[in-house]
């Protein structure tokens, strides 16, 4: 493996420290996650990774604590990819433009959401509260509230692997 790396830091093994001892690995402590100023009703988001934080370029990542029944308005986040990991609790997704598609995911369960996809995030549980890490495809926080008269009765959809079919 050769030691050429296209990026300007030091090796100097003379004692100098490499300019990426601040600004190379970075540990954000979960008990240091500043609440977020801008959330919904019933909802704990936490910024671990962003651009302020740690110089991320191209993501954001954080945490979110849904209390027991409580659930976003539907929304998108415009061009932005999105992944959901459930650490525990029971998530609800509602998706489409009348949010008529309907799944859920529980501990250990990883949800993408697509750029521009209609959803809506639920907490499953009327009495368990629902923590999850969200990553985001930017820095940016893009969220776009939208008008949907949800149908009463959505349509659940059960994931199908479509590398791995049969």
């Amino acid at each position: 493996m050769s030691a050429d790396h296209s990026h300007s830091h030091s090796h100097d093994d003379q004692g100098a420290a490499p300019a990426w001892k601040y600004d190379g690995v970075r540990v954000v402590p979960g008990e240091k996650l500043p609440p977020s100023t801008a959330t919904t009703p019933g909802m704990d988001r936490r910024t671990a990774i962003d651009f302020a934080r740690v110089g991320a370029q191209k993501l954001w990542a954080g945490t979110v604590t849904i209390h027991p029944d409580a659930k976003t308005g539907a929304h998108h986040h415009g061009p932005l990819e999105s992944v959901i990991y459930v650490v525990s609790g029971r998530a609800r997704l509602r998706w489409g433009d009348k949010l008529e598609f309907v799944a859920e995911a529980g501990p250990g369960d990883f949800i993408y959401v697509p750029p521009f996809v209609p959803h809506q995030e639920i907490n499953a549980s009327p009495d368990e509260k629902l923590d999850c890490v969200l990553v985001r495809s930017d820095g940016e926080t893009v969220v776009v509230n939208l008008d949907i008269e949800p149908i009463e009765k959505p349509e659940t959809v059960l994931w199908v692997d479509p590398i791995h079919k049969g």
